[in-house]
C-alpha cells in the first residue's frame, strides 16, 4: 500500500484545504454524452483538467485554461458550477496538500492536435458511467454519474439540487 492510500478521504468542510478549478468536458457523442479525461502527468491515471486559481480570470475561466493547456479543449463554458470533489495533491515524497476542486461543464467545440501539455498526457472520451469508473475520487465519479447537459441556453443544475 503507497502512500496515498494510507491518506484519510477528503471532507469537504477539510481544514486547511486549497482550492482548485476544473473543466467536466463533454459532447454528445453517436450514442449519447460522452466526458474526455486525460491522464494525470505523474502516475497516469484518470483524470479531469484542472489547475490553480489564476489571478483576473473568474472560477470557470480559469477551468477552461487548465482545459485548454491540459487536453487542447476549445468549448463553451458554464459558469455553474456542477459540484465539487476533494484528493490530496502529491506535492513531493514528504508533502501533499489536500484540495477540494469546484467543476465545471464545458461543451467541447473542437479539440486541438498541439496543444501546451500534448506530449505529457493522453486524452480519450468515454461514457458518463465508464468514466466515473476509471477516476479514483469517489465525489467525482458522483459528479460524472449525475451529469446531464444543460438544455442550450439554460445553465446546468447545481448536483444535488
Amino acid at each position: 500500500m503507497g502512500r496515498q492510500d494510507q491518506i484519510a478521504p477528503f471532507s469537504e468542510g477539510g481544514v486547511g484545504a486549497k482550492i482548485q478549478y476544473g473543466a467536466l468536458c463533454w459532447r454528445q457523442g453517436p450514442a449519447g454524452v460522452e466526458v474526455l479525461l486525460i491522464t494525470s502527468r505523474d502516475t497516469g491515471r484518470w483524470v479531469i483538467p484542472k489547475g490553480w486559481p489564476m489571478p483576473g480570470l473568474a472560477p470557470e475561466a480559469a477551468a477552461a485554461q487548465e482545459a485548454w493547456e491540459e487536453a487542447g479543449v476549445e468549448g463553451v463554458m458554464n459558469p455553474v458550477s456542477l459540484g465539487r470533489y476533494g484528493y490530496h495533491k502529491v506535492l513531493s515524497a514528504e508533502a501533499q496538500v489536500p484540495c477540494a476542486v469546484a467543476v465545471y461543464g464545458l461543451r467541447v467545440v473542437r479539440l486541438a492536435e498541439q496543444f501546451p501539455e500534448v506530449k505529457e498526457r493522453r486524452r480519450q472520451w468515454f461514457p458518463p458511467e465508464v468514466a466515473a469508473d476509471l477516476v479514483h475520487e469517489p465525489e467525482l465519479a458522483r459528479i460524472l454519474l449525475r451529469f446531464v447537459p444543460p438544455r442550450e441556453g439554460r445553465p446546468a443544475p447545481i448536483a444535488g439540487e
